[in-house]
């Protein structure tokens, strides 16, 4: 049977069992089964209820997210996670640029190419010109004084782990910080693009080949055959245009405060829940989250 998700910003518990009543009306067919309260609900549904545009828009201005799931396993093997604004709340290549002096400039490249307004590797080099000279153990600066975790990103990390998960880190910005991001959230892989440096500067280049939309898609393909799974048991999370083919392929997409052309294409959208509403739609409630 398919279920109805109702999600809502951890902090503000929007939810109530009168709003589940309002969302699934006679669609319902059991009781709410709470996963975290006032927070994360979800509810067994039949198939007349259809989550269109208009029935979205209309929880969206009330601050929740709704989302509706076919009927089968939801528990998903392995994760394929974007890194910049996604598991981190910071675009890497904003924070280089400001140290460089071309901020505004590199960063509304960065909007126009997550909007899916530009084509990703032509922006990529366009903004990597723009770090030429820059000393590399900036990274380290960014890293330590600006880079912060999304709220739930430990913790989805930590729930699929325990249950025998897979998660691989797939980015179209930079191994110099994949790899410090995968080790501290305890990715199992990373890949993302490398920046050619030369006598402790970069080069202004990048060495191919580059990783977008369709090198986080064969990530998903490559993983996925390695361990013997179908896509049905991946879950997918992005926010740019670059992670649309991902999402779509993956058992389980989700476009996490997603760009607005991103999020109208995606999958599954949240706009108000953090990384664990990511769990929550995988069926996981609050007591079986593992917090590391």
């Amino acid at each position: 049977m398919p279920v109805l998700t109702l999600l809502s910003d951890p902090s503000a518990r929007h939810l109530t069992d009168a709003v589940v009543e309002e969302v699934a009306g006679t669609a319902a067919r059991g009781e709410p089964r709470w996963l975290r309260p006032g927070s994360a609900v979800e509810v067994p549904v039949d198939g007349r209820l259809r989550v269109d545009d208009d029935l979205w828009a209309t929880w969206q201005g009330r601050g929740v997210d709704v989302v509706q799931q076919p009927d089968g396993p939801r528990r998903r093997r392995v994760l394929l996670a974007d890194m910049d604004s996604t598991m981190i709340q910071q675009e890497c290549i904003d924070e280089l640029a400001a140290h460089a002096g071309v901020g505004e400039q590199v960063a509304g490249i960065t909007a126009r190419a997550m909007n899916g307004e530009l084509d990703f590797a032509g922006a990529l080099h366009e903004r990597v010109g723009l770090l030429a000279g820059l000393p590399v153990e900036v990274v380290d600066t960014v890293l330590a004084e600006r880079v912060t975790l999304t709220p739930g990103g430990p913790e989805l990390l930590a729930t699929m782990a325990a249950a025998g998960g897979y998660a691989a880190l797939v980015s179209g910005g930079f191994t110099l910080f994949t790899r410090v991001v995968a080790q501290r959230l305890g990715f199992d892989e990373h890949r993302a693009n490398t920046l050619e440096v030369d006598g402790g500067r970069l080069t202004g280049r990048v060495v191919p080949p580059v990783v977008g939309q369709q090198a986080k898609l064969d990530a998903l393909r490559e993983i996925s055959a390695r361990l013997g799974i179908g896509a049905e048991d991946v879950v997918a999370v992005g926010d740019g245009a670059n992670d649309l083919p991902m999402l779509r392929a993956a058992g389980l997409g989700v476009a996490l405060h997603a760009k607005p052309a991103v999020a109208r294409q995606a999958p599954v959208r949240v706009n108000h829940g953090d990384l664990t509403a990511v769990i929550f739609l995988q069926g996981y409630a609050d007591d079986e989250i593992v917090r590391p």
